[in-house]
Parts: structure tokens; C-alpha cells; sequence
């Protein structure tokens, strides 16, 4: 896929992160190969999560999986509309120490890099 296409993955991604979260991605770098796409992200922890994880450590940890669970949806969702792509599955880990994420989509397609 060309330069267009993963600028235009990075608004989307940042779009998506900014509904479920209402933060922005401050950091993202698209890695494409064959059929894999891997997103690396810098993002700030939601401040109404951390406010909870500080009482209710495992309140935090469903909540962070309800929001996982519906941010690869809206993802998947968005990127087959908007790309015309078939996604087989998202992947997405959030290390809140050090505000880095990581997303990989799998698609049907084989995509070039």
C-alpha cells in the first residue's frame, strides 16, 4: 500500500481512538507485510480510568477490556467501509506505564508494503 493509504489509516486509527477514549494518538508508525498491518501508537491513559484504577484496580481491568473490545470493533468496522478491505482479525495491547499501544489487523488480502 502506498504513503496515502497509511495516512489516511493513521487518521482513522487516531478518529476511532479519539471516540472510545476522547484522546488523540500523539505518536503512530504503519508497518505493512503481506497481509498484516502493525500500528504503534503513543497515547495518553483516559483520565477517567486512571482515576478508577487508583480505588478499583479490577474495575479498571473491565472496563480497559468493554473499551478494547468495542475500539477492534469500531476499527474493523471502519477499515472494511473505508478501504474496501476484509479484516480477519485486530490485536490491540495497551501497556499503560508507558502509554505505548500496539494494533495489528489481519486482513484476507495481501497487501504491499
Amino acid at each position: 500500500m502506498n504513503a496515502s493509504f497509511k495516512k489516511q489509516l493513521s487518521q482513522l486509527y487516531n478518529e476511532v481512538n479519539q471516540e472510545i477514549y476522547s484522546i488523540g494518538v500523539s505518536k503512530q508508525k504503519i508497518d505493512i507485510a503481506e497481509n498484516r498491518i502493525v500500528i504503534f501508537a503513543e497515547t495518553k491513559r483516559s483520565p477517567l480510568i486512571s482515576v478508577l484504577g487508583k480505588r478499583y484496580p479490577e474495575l479498571t481491568l473491565s472496563v480497559d477490556g468493554a473499551l478494547a473490545m468495542e475500539y477492534k470493533r469500531r476499527l474493523k468496522e471502519h477499515v472494511e467501509e473505508q478501504f474496501g478491505l476484509t479484516v480477519t482479525a485486530i490485536f490491540k495491547d495497551y501497556d499503560a506505564s508507558s502509554q505505548h499501544a500496539c494494533t495489528v489487523i489481519y486482513v484476507q488480502e495481501p497487501l504491499d508494503s
